[in-house]
């Protein structure tokens, strides 16, 4: 089969076109023949393996441990593993190709890969191949800081900054499902794909800053991170609740070797004195809930998700300049097979 292949860690133009052996299927895995799968600011981590930290993680010290990178995909069931009870052979499904962290390579940049049954769900009909594989790890990173969502009363006021993005795109909409009054921050450009996603107001950042508004909300979902949390605090209810999701900025930040970690530590430690650093005493969920929640969101229309462009597997590194150097609108996507049509 044909799949992107990284010999070491480093620039996406080292990435190459290259023809491997098909995966083989563990007993409670599927084998996927890949319609589309999604680039994001986590592929980019293990790609070049920045911050360093996260190759003592799990990702491989000195390379990759799979040299095949992506994580979200969608696709047709090809074959099932002799356990497997929820797939058979003619689904179209979707999900993450990894049970653990996101920032290890999970061979979704083929045409074939092999994922356990329990990453999946099946696709929904009203949506195609690539809004699919563009869900499964913003979803999931979404859904995580958001426990608890189904507590929001409707008309609380919420506001995502970096609503635009893959993750604040569908914060907005889960949060705006639940009723809330939903602000959203972003560049000028996207103010307009704001409020076609829901958003009740919008904000461009280039021309107002949101901590200085007089506004609190009870609930800040922050993604990139470009505001001090004392600064985010001045726009916080008291009993209000500040998350943050947090962006390299694809190494723009300097931060090579622990990248933002140090300041999620520090973030911890507050959060044993000041009570809006608290998330609710949930458990985490699994990624076979969030792909079960995801899905039923997705069929009832209550996240749709946004696509900025879509490449053929050949082009990958093509695709990584773009969502590197340009402003997105929506997620960047690779089709595993030309002959792949959009249904």
């Amino acid at each position: 089969m044909k799949a992107i292949v990284q010999e070491r860690y480093g620039s996406p133009d080292d990435l190459e076109l290259r023809e491997v052996d098909k995966p083989v299927v563990g007993e409670d895995e599927v084998l996927v023949r890949v319609r589309a799968a999604s680039v994001h600011p986590d592929v980019w981590h293990v790609v070049t393996g920045r911050p360093y930290v996260l190759r003592l993680a799990g990702s491989g010290v000195s390379r990759p441990k799979n040299p095949i990178p992506g994580t979200d995909m969608a696709g047709i069931v090809e074959s099932v593993g002799r356990s497997v009870t929820r797939f058979r052979p003619g689904d179209p499904v979707f999900g993450e190709t990894i049970a653990t962290m996101q920032w290890v390579n999970g061979g979704a940049f083929a045409e074939y890969v092999s994922v356990h049954q329990d990453l999946l769900a099946l696709k929904p009909d009203n949506i195609t191949f690539e809004q699919a594989a563009s869900v499964p790890t913003s979803g999931f990173i979404t859904l995580l800081n958001l426990r608890g969502v189904d507590q929001l009363r409707p008309g609380q006021k919420v506001l995502i900054n970096g609503g635009g993005g893959g993750v604040g795109a569908l914060a907005l909409q889960i949060t705006k499902a639940y009723g809330a009054h939903v602000t959203a921050v972003d560049s000028t450009s996207k103010l307009g794909m704001l409020r076609s996603l829901g958003a009740d107001e919008v904000i461009d950042y280039t021309q107002e800053n949101f901590t200085r508004r007089g506004v609190r909300y009870d609930l800040i979902f922050d993604v990139p991170g470009n505001h001090s949390f004392s600064a985010c605090r001045r726009a916080l209810k008291s009993d209000g609740r500040y998350v943050l999701i947090g962006h390299e900025h694809f190494g723009a930040s300097g931060k090579r070797v622990f990248g933002l970690i140090p300041y999620f530590l520090t973030l911890m430690v507050l959060s044993r004195f000041v009570k809006q650093l608290r998330g609710p005493r949930l458990p985490m969920p699994t990624k076979k809930d969030v792909m079960a929640i995801l899905r039923n969101l997705l069929e009832a229309g209550k996240i749709t998700p946004i696509i900025d462009s879509i490449y053929p597997l050949s082009e990958v590194r093509e695709a990584f300049r773009h969502m590197i150097e340009d402003e997105l609108h929506g997620k960047v996507i690779l089709t595993a097979a030309a002959q792949f049509t959009t249904t």
